[in-house]
């Protein structure tokens, strides 16, 4: 079970506002549990072995031979309650995507590149062997384990018709049977188990949204009528927060309703969500725009479609197959297109561009403050990782505005700068060294804004060769920033852009260049993206990541991520048709100590300055004297 817990050799009280606060009498340091973030270590590599067992003696009781747990929730979003955190319970593992193998005598656990170092560290090796998620998938892993007449149970809700598809062929081929479950059998060994959140629910101010929910349920109905579909069902809570305009609290960080819709071509939507969560007036608004249910009522409804013989549209990347199946088997016919409401979501409006600069501005004024803090304390030698994540999580809540952080912080010093998606705990806390870079990536939930930025800092005197890396990552990241391409171009096609001084030198990274980011909602927003799998064009209005990094394993980390604006189309002299581009809405300074300007060409340094300059001309007025000087300092032309 996820809780808090205080640790060993600790005194805990009451302190201000009544809210529990301890202090760890060897570092001396006061934590607060008002903040956002928790620092508590969450991960138990000592739970791999008993769980497996746990979950092997349910799974034989069950006639079952294997089973797969991932990283999912029935919603297949990014965002996961802790009473859906089963992949976590079962192996130890923390990180945002993954799946777990458990056969009757041998297991696997399957990560990305961002989480290599970390699975290592959070979960039993001998009981749950890592592998690499895309080039040791985990299909071609059952594929040579798998025996005839076997069967391999599979949670019917937590795994998409498409992937589905796959592991049926899999099974086939060896002569095994998959097994579509309609529980979960980690559930019933999962004795402590947390509740389902019952967040509450806000209505988004049509001022923020820039559109009317009625509005938008109209688009969404002629793009199903267009699909020649009757209907469409939802399955993404920020999918289902946009077209109905509405916020929640179930997920930690992300404002997001966890809930089910059906969207008809004609007609009211049914939308399937926890009336606990409603407030009376919420309620009221709600009603007015669509039918209200239960999540317990949602496969029933899916059946009446398929009763009355319904073409209805599910999104095979995003839909479970105990959905596709609950229509199919009842009458219905599925209609397999992408979410309707992706696109429309990805492409932001004016309101919603307007909201997501200001919220840039302001986030960039608590930055600044925080970096002219940093650079007084740092070089002292006593700051740690936690410590400086409370303190810009401290100086973005002097705003007055913040509604949460938009993801745990990371705060990486030394070798833990080096592990892409570290999250800092008590256990794994460093010191911030001197001589060494040290990354935070960090973001802000504002009712206008989502932000996300990771900035690379020098602490004390750094080498020639920290220099050189920082370098030729911030050359990748102008070279997104100043790229100009044909309406169509997808990310995959500007990815290259990031990495080719990197790949000169013989360097990489193991993640994507860029990730959407919502309109106060989730810091990763699909389709778009900016990666080697980036098959989405890119259009005016989307919001994007621009993150390269590098990362040698045990020494250091570095990374530069600035947000862009998908630009609309424009002439250029000499050109035979409008290109699109980006408009940076990031106004922080770059760390001016670790760049070699050797490295840089005319271009490169002309665009760094510019940048300067604008973060001083935006920013400046909004710090105070003092920030004002080192911002002076931070931003010179080079």
């Amino acid at each position: 079970m996820l809780r808090c817990k205080f640790p060993k050799n600790c005194f805990s009280y009451l302190g201000e506002v009544g809210k529990i606060i301890w202090v760890d009498p060897t570092r001396r340091s006061i934590y607060r549990s008002a903040m956002f973030q928790s620092f508590d270590d969450l991960s138990d590599p000592s739970c791999g072995a008993p769980h497996a067992a746990l979950l092997r003696a349910e799974l034989s009781r069950r006639g079952l031979d294997g089973f797969l747990v991932p990283r999912a929730d029935a919603h297949q979003g990014e965002y996961v309650p802790p009473h859906d955190c089963r992949l976590q319970w079962l192996t130890g593992f923390g990180g945002s995507a993954g799946v777990a193998a458990v056969l009757a005598d041998e297991a696997a656990i399957f990560v990305d590149g961002r989480y290599t170092i970390q699975v290592r560290e959070q979960v039993d090796q001998d009981v749950f062997p890592a592998q690499h998620l895309i080039t040791e998938p985990v299909s071609d892993w059952l594929s040579t384990r798998l025996k005839s007449g076997q069967k391999l149970g599979i949670d019917a809700m937590l795994h998409t018709v498409r992937e589905v598809r796959r592991l049926k062929k899999i099974c086939q081929e060896a002569g095994a049977e998959l097994v579509l479950l309609e529980d979960n059998p980690v559930d019933n060994v999962w004795k402590d188990r947390p509740q389902p959140p019952v967040g509450q629910v806000s209505l988004y101010p049509v001022e923020l949204a820039g559109k009317a929910s009625m509005d938008k349920i109209a688009e969404i109905q002629s793009a199903i009528s267009d699909k020649k579909a009757d209907a469409c069902v939802l399955t993404q809570p920020d999918s289902i927060a946009w077209l109905f305009n509405i916020r929640g609290s179930d997920v930690s960080h992300t404002p997001l309703p966890l809930s089910f819709a059906t969207v008809p071509a004609k007609g009211k939507p049914s939308l399937y969500i926890d009336s606990r969560k409603l407030s009376n007036s919420v309620r009221d608004a709600l009603s007015d725009l669509t039918n209200l249910a239960e999540p317990g009522d949602f496969v029933g409804g899916l059946k009446t479609l398929g009763e009355r013989g319904s073409k209805v549209m599910i999104d095979p990347a995003l839909a479970g197959i105990g959905i596709a199946d609950a229509i199919t088997d009842s009458g219905g016919t599925l209609v397999e297109e992408q979410d309707p409401v992706l696109l429309p979501k990805a492409v932001k409006n004016d309101a919603e561009l307007k909201g997501a600069r200001a919220a840039h501005i302001r986030d960039a004024i608590a930055y600044v403050n925080f970096l002219c803090w940093f650079d007084e304390e740092a070089p002292k030698g006593e700051l740690d990782e936690i410590g400086v994540a409370e303190k810009l999580e401290e100086f973005r809540r002097e705003t007055g505005v913040l509604k949460d952080i938009s993801f745990d912080t990371i705060s990486g010093a030394g070798p833990n700068g080096a592990i892409c998606h570290y999250r800092v705990s008590r256990a794994s806390n460093l010191k911030i060294p001197l001589g060494k870079p040290y990354l935070i990536d960090s973001g802000a939930q504002y009712e206008d804004g989502t932000t996300d930025i990771t900035r690379t800092l020098a602490v004390g005197d750094v080498s020639a060769e920290m220099k050189r890396h920082y370098t030729l990552v911030l050359k990748g990241h102008i070279a997104i920033s100043t790229a100009k391409f044909p309406e169509g171009t997808s990310g995959a096609q500007l990815d290259t852009l990031a990495r080719i001084d990197l790949w000169k030198a013989g360097l990489d990274f193991d993640h994507g260049t860029g990730h959407g980011v919502g309109a106060y909602l989730g810091v990763h927003e699909g389709p778009q993206r900016i990666a080697k799998t980036g098959a989405t064009p890119l259009k005016p209005g989307m919001i994007l990541s621009n993150e390269p990094g590098y990362y040698p394993a045990g020494e250091y980390g570095i990374r530069l991520e600035n947000l862009e604006i998908v630009t609309e189309p424009e002439d250029i002299p000499g050109g035979d048709r409008p290109m699109l581009g980006f408009e940076t809405i990031t106004l922080v300074p770059m760390d001016l100590r670790l760049v070699d300007v050797a490295l840089l060409t005319s271009s490169e340094r002309n665009w760094l300055n510019r940048y300067h300059e604008k973060v001083r001309e935006v920013i400046g007025p909004g710090v105070g004297a003092k920030q004002r000087i080192w911002l002076e300092n931070a931003t010179k032309e080079i």
